[in-house]
């Protein structure tokens, strides 16, 4: 498994969503795992619909996930090695020629379908003469070009279906390459797969049948069948494939402020046999990789659940996995951190820590002889309970009387970390001022 080398080869038509973001994930982890290596090639053969702020938008969306690669390739700079390939597979005559236009093949289609029959290519094209040919081309025609399957068993022993098994004479013959000159999807992922020595494809299950025909296209062109793993397919909670899926781009996950340790946590482990728990680490999370535990059932992906494990991620995260990002002292992100939702909420503790607050004073006279029953630093673990004590001794003001006032005084909010372990951080000053109504 040393050797191992995968690839994520993403088509910049459209953002990074969850759907790609998991298989990227699964790619990096298998590669991580074994030491192996993890590839980006950018499927930019649709001339059309790619753009360059989608390749942008992939490539900062994978820095931010931490899924950083150890070589890149781009489609739309190899069309000189899929067309070299191409010529050679017609001159075997593996690839060939096709004329019937988009209307007359849907025909075909409905006529097989009402039949009851599968609505497979019936090679009409091979069958053509070259008069007919001429005809065609004359009419201004263009053709599209096939990849002859071989009649026979295809079967593959996949990392999460185990042994997959197609015959071939109900596989159409899979379009190549379309009218209009521009490549469709399998043969240049073939030859790139091929000739970058890809060991192990992991890819959604929506590919398994385009894996029969390319385990042909393979071996047709001379390169070494990879080992397959097929995701099942993320479902939405209505446990159906839903376009809103499809829509939740990891850069608006970003924006949000839902963790990348989050997002991968939560979707390395969605649909395994194994709990939902956060990894803070990358590599971490790579050595519990067990395509075994992966089950066959479509996950459901639910956004709201990924934002309630994003808070529970960030509310035990250590001090170690954040000191890069914050301009915190661990013991103030161990205070602050159980009461936080989002990492950048960890600025208004401390602003009202080291900036000034208006205080909000809900009983000034208890706040008043709070103030002047304040002892002076240093202060230490037991200040609190001794302070309040006191205060409750002399008032007799006691529970939610007692301390809402004093927070709202100190804090300016409802709630938070627990004031004994905030009144340190805010210091003597701030408090006495602040429970006496000043601005501090």
């Amino acid at each position: 498994m040393s050797a191992i080398k995968v690839r994520f080869a993403p088509s910049p038509t459209g953002y990074m969503h969850i759907g790609n973001t998991r298989t990227a994930i699964f790619n990096w982890l298998l590669a991580r795992k074994n030491g192996g290596h993890f590839m980006l090639r950018i499927d930019d053969t649709d001339k059309e619909r790619s753009k360059p702020e989608y390749e942008k938008a992939i490539r900062e969306s994978l820095e931010w996930l931490g899924l950083n690669w150890d070589s890149e390739a781009k489609q739309s700079k190899r069309f000189e090695r899929y067309e070299e390939v191409t010529k050679k597979l017609i001159e075997d005559g593996r690839i060939y020629p096709c004329y019937e236009t988009a209307e007359e093949l849907d025909m075909m289609r409905k006529k097989l379908m009402t039949k009851g029959l599968p609505p497979i290519y019936d090679r009409s094209a091979l069958k053509l003469s070259a008069e007919q040919i001429e005809i065609y081309e004359k009419e201004g025609r263009k053709p599209h070009y096939r990849f002859k399957l071989n009649d026979g068993d295809i079967v593959w022993q996949d990392m999460i279906r185990g042994e997959c098994k197609y015959e071939a004479k109900n596989l159409s013959d899979p379009v190549i390459i379309r009218a209009d000159g521009s490549y469709l999807y399998h043969l240049p992922s073939v030859i790139d797969d091929s000739d970058f020595g890809i060991t192990h494809i992991v890819r959604g299950e929506d590919h398994v049948t385009n894996t029969a025909a390319q385990i042909q296209m393979f071996e047709a062109i001379g390169g070494k069948v990879p080992t397959f793993a097929h995701l099942p397919l993320l479902t939405g909670q209505e446990g159906k494939l839903s376009k809103r899926l499809g829509s939740i781009g990891v850069l608006d996950l970003k924006e949000r402020g839902i963790e990348p340790m989050a997002i991968s946590s939560y979707l390395a482990k969605l649909g395994t046999s194994e709990g939902i728990l956060p990894f803070y680490d990358l590599q971490s999370l790579a050595m519990t990789l067990d395509f075994h535990k992966i089950g066959r059932a479509q996950p459901k992906f639910s956004e709201e659940e990924l934002a309630h494990f994003s808070t529970h991620l960030v509310r035990n995260m250590p001090f170690a996995a954040i000191k890069d990002r914050v301009d915190l002292e661990e013991k103030f992100w161990e205070t602050i951190k159980g009461n936080l939702d989002i990492v950048s909420d960890c600025q208004q503790w401390v602003d009202i820590c080291c900036k000034e607050v208006k205080p909000v004073i809900e009983n000034a006279d208890l706040c008043k002889k709070a103030a002047d029953l304040l002892p002076q630093e240093p202060w230490n673990d037991d200040t609190f309970a001794q302070w309040t004590s006191e205060i409750k001794a002399q008032t007799g003001t006691k529970g939610k009387e007692l301390f809402h006032p004093l927070r709202l005084a100190i804090t300016a909010k409802d709630a938070g970390p627990e004031l004994k372990t905030l009144l340190p951080l805010i210091g003597y000053e701030r408090v006495y001022k602040r429970l006496n109504g000043i601005v501090a």
